[in-house]
């Protein structure tokens, strides 16, 4: 048999059919095992190829991008610990439901557990983290050959897309000699444009009529209900959530996340200060539903979530269309597994002969009202605050523009003070597992299909992911960060370890005393640090408009920002209180 035959042979059908399948984007981590792999997809003809030279970062990369394009994204990397630190980023593509296919190379079978260098055991690297694992053949040549890797080739694709969508693995033994023969034209006769019939046509689930009816004598008998939306991505579901909520007189409790807070007219029955009003005791004696109506993950909402669990006597209706069991706190009543658009379809099409009293979605709505009115008194704040930042990034922002957000303090600043816009910002997030690291590359991997790309993100998880900066230079990315440096983990502060000084700082506020402007340099970003406000609205503007990495750093203070916080927070539950006290 001709090695070299084969092993291009047969590595090129797998691109090709993976790429018939709807693959374009390949992140690509340089190394000598992959070789075979990495040579022909630079020479396919339909093949984007992003170099990322750091795994881990290349994951998150990867992860971004499969995000903001809505397609599976394809990651190759060599043998041994380089697949190892692929595992954070599929971690969270698994609990995000992100549709990545991971491609790694492995020694042969004859080198594995002999003490070869650069050799690990990558059977099921990954274990329940990846919807489908496969260690692929040796490659070889022959009909029976081509017909198991493209079929194989397929069925990744696939099984990434079909709901829940999330990673999956394959594992490519490779032997030396390890170049391809390129000079055999592999992608000859390869079209340009993709029109594959995908390898599974996955069809979607229905309701029973008969439970649709159980559903609405519920529906129309209870009118003190709520519609909670947590992290959601589907282009439809908007229109047809607010449908629904309009047809029951229930308000949605929108977190950032599900994309209603931006991008429409916003209207009256969406409520983003929801946060703040169940902080306040009153409010949540008052607001007890008799329904819950929960779409989406789990929202970022503390408050939300605690006061959700104290709701024993309610009915908790969950509609997920990937059949998961999103209910942390065993909450729910039933289970539907179909998808939410058709969901709010299916239950607002009824005509509704009973006609809603007013009082609990307008009780809802004055205390949005109340809410919304005390948390922008932030922007009264003159000395820089993290809470006003995201007030001032919603002027600021262009229409048509994206925010990444980095966990901890940042997206629970967007839940509290990024307020309705008519303008469409897209938020991202990576909330499956809530870590901090790779964030830097999963918004660059995210600018690349979303322009402009703006990044807020803390100092220490800016620091975790430092070089994931080296990416945007390689692949003439542009990206704007919003770098909130409080000098250590401002998360803390606000929790009960915050309360006993002795240890804190060293184990829990975790001061960096870093300067960020050297990162800039290093990476060829440009660099600006606020000192004012005046000089935020200046910087930002001007990165919209920027190429490259631009770096704002704004400097802030911990305790300052925890007080302003609570200020605001009891501000609202004070008003409430009053408010209540009247209507009695």
């Amino acid at each position: 048999m001709n090695h070299i035959k084969a092993l291009t042979d047969f590595t090129a059908s797998f691109i090709n059919e993976m790429n018939k399948s709807g693959i374009t984007d390949v992140v690509v981590s340089p190394g000598s095992r992959s070789t075979p792999m990495a040579m022909l997809m630079a020479e396919h003809p339909n093949i984007n190829l992003y170099i990322n030279v750091d795994e881990r970062s290349a994951g998150f990369f990867a992860l971004g991008m499969a995000k903001a394009s809505k397609k599976p994204v394809a990651l190759l990397c060599t043998s041994g610990t380089a697949a190892a630190n692929y595992f954070p980023a599929i971690v969270e593509a698994e609990i995000s439901r992100v549709p990545l296919l991971v491609l790694t190379a492995d020694r042969p079978h004859e080198l594995r557990n002999v003490g070869a260098p650069q050799a690990i055991d990558q059977i099921h690297l990954y274990g329940q983290h990846v919807k489908w694992f496969n260690e692929m053949a040796l490659p070889e040549e022959g009909e029976s050959a081509m017909k198991y890797v493209t079929a194989a080739a397929r069925r990744a694709v696939s099984t990434s897309l079909c709901k829940p969508a999330g990673p999956v693995h394959l594992n490519f033994p490779f032997r030396e000699p390890l170049i391809p023969d390129l000079d055999s034209l592999p992608y000859q006769s390869v079209k340009t444009e993709v029109t594959s019939i995908p390898g599974v046509m996955e069809g979607r689930r229905q309701i029973d009529p008969k439970q649709v009816e159980g559903l609405l004598d519920l529906l129309l008998h209870e009118e003190e209900g709520v519609i909670v939306c947590g992290p959601i991505d589907d282009p439809e579901f908007s229109k047809e959530v607010i449908h629904l909520a309009e047809f029951l007189g229930y308000p949605i409790l929108a977190d950032p996340l599900s994309q209603l807070r931006s991008g429409h007219e916003s209207p009256q029955i969406i409520l983003e200060g929801y946060d703040a009003i169940l902080r306040s005791v009153d409010a949540k004696n008052e607001l007890q539903p008799k329904v819950v109506i929960r779409f989406g993950a789990m929202p970022v909402s503390k408050s939300t979530m605690q006061f959700m669990q104290g709701l024993t006597e309610a009915s908790h209706i969950v509609v997920d269309s990937g059949g998961g069991w999103r209910d942390p706190s065993s909450m729910s009543t039933v289970m539907i597994y179909g998808g939410e658009a058709e969901f709010c379809k299916t239950i607002s099409a009824i005509k509704n002969e009973i006609a809603r009293k007013s009082g609990w979605l307008s009780k809802w709505q004055a205390m949005n009202e109340i809410a919304v009115r005390n948390l922008q008194e932030v922007k009264a704040i003159e000395e820089i605050d993290e809470g006003k930042i995201f007030c001032e990034l919603a002027k600021l922002l262009p229409n048509e523009s994206a925010l990444f957000i980095g966990n901890s303090m940042p997206i629970r600043d967007v839940d509290t003070f990024f307020f309705k816009t008519n303008k469409n910002i897209t938020l991202y997030a990576n909330r499956g597992a809530n870590g901090i690291d790779g964030v830097v590359s999963s918004a660059l991997g995210a600018s690349v299909y979303n322009e402009p790309m703006f990044l807020v993100i803390g100092d220490l998880s800016f620091f975790h992911d430092m070089n994931g900066l080296l990416a945007a230079r390689m692949n003439e990315l542009n990206l704007s960060i919003i770098l909130i440096n409080n000098n250590g983990g401002g998360i803390f502060s606000y929790l009960p370890q915050a309360q006993h000084a002795k240890h804190f700082e060293k184990l829990f506020g975790t001061p960096l005393n870093m300067e960020f402007k050297a990162a800039g340099e290093l990476y060829g970003a440009s660099y600006a640090k606020v000192n004012d406000w005046n000089d935020f609205e200046v910087f930002v503007s001007e990165a919209a408009n920027t190429k490259g990495i631009s770096i704002i750093e704004v400097p802030t203070d911990r305790q300052k920002n925890v007080q302003a916080h609570r200020k605001l927070w009891n501000c609202v539950s004070r008003e409430i209180s009053d408010y209540l006290k009247s209507v009695e």
